[in-house]
């Protein structure tokens, strides 16, 4: 697949289709790939990228962080993603775009509208994260990386990571520059050689701006409030996805479409067609 460096961070992406250009946030939580849209979960049941590029040009990409996609060690924000997904369509040529999030990928959906509502034809928040639930798992798995990094220093955690094929998710211990360890012997050797209480300064400002609430994050109700943006909401049901969540993103979208459906009852059959209904109705 193509890279493309975005803010001096390299982004493994792929555009599928054609039609009115959709920037797609990957769900995943702290494994956003490309691959998470057919292999994960609901998105594996419901297969959307058999359906949504027969009528819209699908733009995807591995979030910083992740995946094949590169990553820097700094307090990393919603901002940040925002950034990629915006310098994406840079690359491609697109001035502006619907842009869907699944999951976690639902955070820079947000931050993106509030920051550049003149470039978001729409938002899709499918199963935004967000709950207590999140809030503290969130909380301690940088804790346990915290911990572990304190304990057994930079090359210690390049060593752990470099072991085993787990994600951030999967081994908190690792830290959420696992993958860019893994992928780049450059990154790992400047990784390995950061000062370590500058590194666990970063990353507790980090996991507390990205995770500072016990709601849906990614950008402050009033700024929520004040878009004009065309949105659909599609809820989760989970201790990660809260339907609280959910609810708190129809009630800051002013006029957004909230579709009650049970998350058992999602198929391929009509959530595809529910979500190219609404794509079609807001261009």
């Amino acid at each position: 697949m193509p890279i493309a460096e975005i803010d001096g961070i390299e982004t493994r992406y792929e555009v599928m289709g054609d039609g009115p250009p959709l920037l797609m946030y990957s769900p995943g939580g702290f494994d956003a790939r490309i691959e998470k849209w057919s292999d994960l979960g609901v998105y594996k049941r419901i297969r959307l990228l058999d359906h949504l590029p027969q009528h819209f040009r699908c733009i995807l990409f591995d979030r910083r962080e992740n995946g094949q996609s590169g990553g820097r060690v700094e307090v990393v924000t919603w901002q940040h993603f925002v950034r990629q997904g915006a310098g994406l369509l840079d690359h491609l040529g697109v001035d502006k775009a619907h842009i869907m999030g699944g999951c976690m990928g639902c955070c820079p959906v947000s931050a993106f509208g509030v920051a550049l509502p003149e470039r978001t034809l729409s938002m899709v928040h499918f199963w935004p994260v967000g709950g207590p639930n999140y809030r503290i798992s969130g909380h301690q798995r940088f804790a346990r990386h915290l911990a572990y990094a304190e304990e057994n220093g930079m090359q210690g955690v390049v060593d752990l990571a470099r072991s085993h094929d787990k994600n951030f998710s999967a081994d908190p211990r690792c830290g959420p520059w696992a993958q860019p360890i893994r992928n780049s012997e450059a990154f790992a050797s400047a990784y390995a050689a950061m000062d370590l209480s500058r590194y666990l300064l970063t990353v507790n400002a980090m996991y507390r701006g990205l995770i500072d609430r016990d709601t849906s994050p990614g950008a402050e109700p009033e700024q929520l409030m004040q878009l004009d943006i065309p949105s659909l909401i599609v809820p989760g049901a989970d201790n990660f996805h809260s339907t609280s969540a959910a609810r708190y993103m129809q009630e800051c979208l002013q006029g957004s479409e909230y579709w009650d459906i049970p998350a058992d009852d999602l198929t391929e059959q009509n959530a595809p067609t529910r979500l190219i209904d609404f794509l079609k109705s807001a261009d």
